[in-house]
C-alpha cells in the first residue's frame, strides 16, 4: 500500500534525512574517544568529517542525480539509504585511520544518492508557493539528525563504547530503505507546476543553465560560503564542549542534543517560512533571509567562544548554529523554482556539489588544521581560537547574499524592459 497524502511522504523523507545526517555526523559526536583510541590528529578528524567525505559525496552526487532525473527517484533513494547505513556501521570495525577513512568514503558514496532525489520528489509534491516550507520540513532532518545522533551516539558510547555506538546508529537505516520501497509512490514530474513537463534534459544542458544563469550560480555560491561556518560548527561543537569546556559524553547526549534540535530546528523552519512568505512578493527575499541569518549568527558565536562555562557557552553557540543553519533552505527553494521539473535532481546535485566541496570540504578541515597548528602554543585553547576563525566566513556569506539579491533585482528589471 502506497502513501497518498504528500504530507506523510514528506514526513518519511524527513525521517530518512534524519538518519542520513545522523550517520554523516556521528563521527563528530564520537571524535574524542575515536581520536584517543586510534591516535588521530585534529587534521585527520577534520578530513574524516569534512574533505574525505565531501569529495566522494559530491563526486558521485552528479551522476546519481542525473540518473534520478531519468529513473525512479524513490528506488535510487532506497538503494542509497542501504549503502550509507551499512558503511556507517562498518566504521565501527576500523582499527586505524585508513580503514575509518575507507568506511567514511562508503558513507559519502551512499549519501550521494540521498538529498538531490529527495529535493526533486518534494518539488513534485508541493506547489511553488509551498516549496520552501516543504523543503524546510525536510531539512529539519539536519537538526533532528544532529540531535538524535548526539543523544543516541553519546549515550550508547558512554555505555558500550564508540564501536558499538556506530552499529546502533547505522543499521536502522536498512529498515527505512525497505519502507521507502513499500510505501512511497513515484510522483509525476512537474505535476504541481501547471505546465507540460519538458523533455528530459542532459547533465550538460542542466549544467549550462545552472552556471550561465547569474541568479542561480550566485545563490549557490552564497550558499556554499555559508556552509563553511555551518559545517565547521556541526563538526567541532561536540569536541569543543568536551575538550575545552569539560562536558562528558553523557552530558553531550542530553544537553547538546536538545540545544541542536531546538536552535537548528527553529532556524531551519523559520528560514523556509519567511522565504516562502516574503518570496511570493519579492524573489530577493530568498537571499535576504539567508544573509540576515549569517549576520545574526555572528554575536552569538563570539559570545559563546568568550565564556568558560559550557552551561553558558552551549545555548549561545546553539543560537549561532541555528542562525548559520538558515543558509540552505531559502537557496534550495529559489533554485528548485528556477529550473524545470526534468532538471531538479541534477540542479540540486550541482548546488550540493558547491555547498559540500566548499562548505563541508573546507569548514571542518580548516578548523582542524588551525587547531593543530596552534596547539603547540595554546594547548586545548587552540580549538577555541580556530573556531573564532569562522567569523570572516559568516561576514563573507552575508555579503554574497546581498550580491545575490542585487542580481535578482537586475534580472527582474531586465525582464520588465523586455516586456
Amino acid at each position: 500500500m502506497k502513501i497518498r497524502d504528500p504530507r506523510w511522504t514528506l514526513a518519511l523523507l524527513c525521517v530518512v534525512y534524519t538518519f542520513n545526517f545522523m550517520d554523516r555526523q556521528v563521527v563528530s559526536v564520537l571524535a574524542e574517544p575515536i581520536k584517543r583510541d586510534l591516535g588521530l590528529s585534529d587534521t585527520q578528524l577534520g578530513m574524516l568529517t569534512g574533505f574525505a567525505f565531501a569529495i566522494f559525496y559530491t563526486g558521485f552526487g552528479l551522476p546519481v542525480a542525473a540518473l534520478a532525473d531519468r529513473i525512479s527517484r524513490v528506488k535510487v533513494l532506497a538503494v542509497a539509504c542501504s549503502l550509507w547505513s551499512i558503511c556507517c556501521a562498518a566504521c565501527g570495525l576500523a582499527t586505524n585511520f585508513a580503514q575509518l577513512a575507507a568506511a567514511r568514503v562508503g558513507v559519502g558514496l551512499g549519501e550521494a544518492g540521498g538529498v538531490a532525489p529527495s529535493y526533486s520528489i518534494i518539488s513534485d509534491l508541493f506547489a511553488p508557493s509551498q516549496r520552501a516550507r516543504a523543503l524546510a520540513v525536510f531539512s529539519l532532518g539536519v537538526p533532528f539528525g544532529l540531535a538524535l545522533g548526539s543523544a543516541l551516539a553519546g549515550w550508547s558510547a558512554a555505555q558500550w563504547g564508540w564501536r558499538t555506538s556506530l552499529f546502533i546508529v547505522g543499521l536502522p537505516g536498512l529498515v527505512l530503505a525497505l519502507l521507502l520501497i513499500c510505501l512511497v509512490p513515484e510522483p509525476r514530474r512537474g505535476g504541481m507546476d501547471g505546465s507540460v513537463v519538458p523533455p528530459k534534459a542532459s547533465l550538460r544542458e542542466t549544467a549550462k543553465i545552472f552556471f550561465r544563469t547569474p541568479t542561480i550560480i550566485s545563490t549557490a555560491l552564497a550558499c556554499a560560503i555559508g556552509g563553511i561556518p555551518n559545517y565547521a560548527l556541526m563538526a567541532w561543537m561536540p569536541g569543543y564542549m568536551i575538550r575545552v569546556l569539560g562536558m562528558t559524553l553523557t552530558q553531550v547526549s542530553i544537553y547538546l542534543s536538545l540545544t541542536i534540535a531546538i536552535a537548528m530546528g527553529a532556524g531551519t523552519w523559520l528560514s523556509g517560512l519567511f522565504a516562502d512568505r516574503w518570496g511570493a512578493r519579492d524573489k530577493r527575499a530568498y537571499a535576504w533571509v539567508s544573509g540576515a541569518a549569517m549576520i545574526g549568527a555572528l554575536p552569538f558565536l563570539i559570545m559563546g567562544l568568550c565564556v568558560q562555562r559550557w552551561q553558558i557557552a552551549l545555548p549561545l553557540m546553539g543560537l549561532s548554529l541555528g542562525c548559520a543553519g538558515a543558509y540552505l533552505t531559502p537557496a534550495v527553494g529559489f533554485i528548485q523554482n528556477s529550473v524545470n521539473a526534468s532538471q531538479r535532481s541534477t540542479a540540486a546535485a550541482l548546488q550540493l556539489l558547491m555547498v559540500n566541496l566548499i562548505g563541508m570540504g573546507i569548514g571542518p578541515l580548516y578548523v582542524g588544521m588551525m587547531s593543530d597548528w596552534l596547539h603547540a602554543g595554546y594547548g586545548t585553547e587552540s580549538l577555541r581560537i580556530a573556531l573564532a576563525g569562522l567569523v570572516p566566513f559568516l561576514v563573507a556569506a552575508a555579503i554574497a547574499n546581498l550580491v545575490t539579491a542585487r542580481l535578482v533585482s537586475r534580472a527582474r528589471e531586465r525582464a520588465h524592459v523586455l516586456q
